[in-house]
């Protein structure tokens, strides 16, 4: 027999999963009102759905745009959909700019994913870990291990998809767009991005007041 869920319960549920009303009442009553079991099963669901639209084309979405308090750090995100529907639901939209948001956050994300990590970036990181001067003494077996170790946390560093979202550290970037691609039927993908930050590149001028003042007096 199901237990009885309240309308107060399950509009809970749904306002932090994103999920249906009615797959948020199953939920609930097969895990008897736990609502941390009902968000995991969620999850699973939302994850193994969001995985069988992983592979189809999206070219429609949005180009968000995120400037951070004080005007100094600014990000351009590119985030595709399948449809210009899909594109306009706000759901969408305020996914793209969390996602910007999250970029500006992330000052040691390079790549959006492993897979967008080129070779010369590990080849080089390897071989970083490799000189550390820790790792000298021990035998070469265990000096390989240490290293592809720290090499994979370092990679997940600069992936954007690996960062836990900064709204909810308990699931990650990739795991956000799961949730979304479960929630909006379509595939999402974070095609491309640009970060600013203000006056990089730039050669900046150094002042020296006791040489510009002497400068002043010399020509008095």
């Amino acid at each position: 027999m199901s237990i009885q869920i309240s309308a107060e319960y399950v509009k809970e549920l749904r306002n932090k999963t994103g999920a249906g009303m009615m797959d948020c009442k199953k939920a609930l009553q097969a895990n008897d009102g736990n609502m941390e079991l009902a968000i995991e099963a969620l999850r699973k669901k939302g994850l193994a759905l969001a995985d069988k639209k992983s592979g189809r084309l999206a070219t429609e979405g949005i180009i968000e745009s995120y400037i951070h308090a004080g005007s100094r750090i600014g990000v351009l995100v590119e985030i595709n959909c399948e449809t210009d529907f899909v594109a306009r639901r706000s759901e969408f939209q305020r996914l793209a700019k969390d996602i910007a948001m999250q970029i500006a956050a992330c000052p040691s994300v390079q790549y959006i994913s492993l897979e967008d990590i080129d070779n010369m970036f590990i080849t080089n990181e390897t071989r970083i870990e490799s000189e550390k001067e820790d790792l000298i003494s021990k035998p070469e077996s265990i000096r390989e291990r240490i290293v592809a170790g720290r090499v994979e946390k370092r990679l997940k560093e600069v992936s954007l998809i690996n960062q836990p979202f900064i709204k909810d550290t308990n699931i990650s970037v990739e795991e956000l767009l799961k949730q979304h691609i479960a929630l909006l039927g379509e595939n999402i993908k974070i095609r491309r991005f640009e970060k600013f930050l203000l006056g990089e590149g730039l050669e900046k001028k150094q002042y020296d007041l006791v040489t510009d003042v002497q400068g002043i007096i010399g020509k008095t």
